[in-house]
């Protein structure tokens, strides 16, 4: 770990605390030369850090930039591989890479300030615009869990969001079936949940889970075809500021592994699903169709009242709220 690294896990553990450079130059065994260096640099990244003459150096209580440091301080299991990319193009597609490498294992994850070539369900793009958002995806390691139980991945996914910004922003979102979250009747969230399975025992060897949060609209706005879909935690980046991101991605993969560790439906994601009892249409590849959402299964499938009084059982596809005028 370089002296940079270390000196912002120490500014991050004591944020809004001044520590002196005498005291920082002992903890990391180099030269108050060495620590000016390394808090030069940090400022180059945008890191908030104040300096005082014979003060010391304190990590500003408001700093909210993301560190591989400060997500680490929050997490259940601080040793996971984790990975933070100012750019990237899918963190879904390096999260696997890592997998498949060994590098990354259960509850690993890389997380990226904004994605050129983000992903979402149905071979769309996610706008993944830069520090607008957490931009995060999530290898996991389920035993003996099969395709047909994988769609409880994404249940479990969307019960971690809903869990982790009602504990951080005190705000709580309305979950979607099957993947996505809302709040004041817009998109804020999207999960992808991809699976890679043994072809002899149709068992899952491990799961990607990607995770795309929209924090604030950003200065450029939502691209033409996201308006009045997509939506954030906060209007603008001034209100977002007093999140702290880091904490904020921590609790996402701290109850995402929690509600994966014995994988079955939640009652979080039935009580505040928005679809059960809505007169809903059904995206099925080019077609549509019209049916009444009844409930959700305890395998995480969306029971349906077709239009002519037939019952069938959703196992994918997409579904929306129908609109009447």
């Amino acid at each position: 770990m370089t002296v940079k690294s270390r000196l912002l896990e120490l500014l991050e553990q004591h944020k809004g605390e001044i520590l002196s450079g005498e005291a920082l130059a002992g903890e990391l065994q180099c030269t108050r030369a060495a620590v000016w260096k390394a808090v030069k640099a940090l400022r180059e990244e945008g890191y908030a850090i104040e300096a005082g003459t014979n003060k010391g150096y304190m990590l500003s209580r408001d700093s909210n930039r993301l560190s591989v440091e400060g997500i680490r301080l929050y997490l259940n299991r601080p040793d996971v591989y984790l990975k933070l990319y100012r750019e990237a193009g899918s963190t879904n597609q390096l999260a696997k890479q890592a997998a498949v490498s060994g590098e990354a294992g259960h509850g690993s994850f890389v997380i990226a300030q904004q994605q050129t070539a983000g992903r979402g369900r149905r071979g769309r793009s996610f706008y993944s615009p830069e520090d607008a958002g957490l931009y995060l995806s999530v290898v996991l390691e389920p035993k003996g869990e099969t395709l047909q139980e994988s769609l409880l991945l994404t249940t479990a996914a969307a019960v971690a969001v809903y869990k982790a910004v009602q504990k951080v922003c005190g705000i709580s979102l309305d979950i979607k079936w099957v993947n996505d979250l809302y709040f004041h009747g817009r998109k804020v969230c999207g999960i992808l949940t991809e699976a890679i399975t043994d072809f002899e025992s149709g068992n899952i060897e491990y799961a990607i889970v990607g995770i795309g949060l929209n924090l604030y609209c950003a200065a450029v706005g939502y691209p033409e075809e996201l308006q009045g879909i997509a939506g954030a935690l906060y209007p603008d980046e001034t209100s977002a500021s007093g999140i702290d991101r880091n904490l904020l991605t921590a609790e996402i993969v701290n109850f995402l592994l929690e509600e994966t560790a014995h994988l079955k439906l939640s009652s979080v994601y039935v009580e505040h699903n928005m679809i059960p009892g809505r007169e809903i249409t059904i995206m099925d590849g080019s077609r549509s169709r019209h049916a009444r959402a009844l409930d959700i299964c305890p395998d995480g499938c969306l029971r349906v009242e077709e239009e002519d009084g037939t019952i069938s059982v959703l196992s994918y596809g997409e579904v929306s709220v129908l609109m009447k005028d």
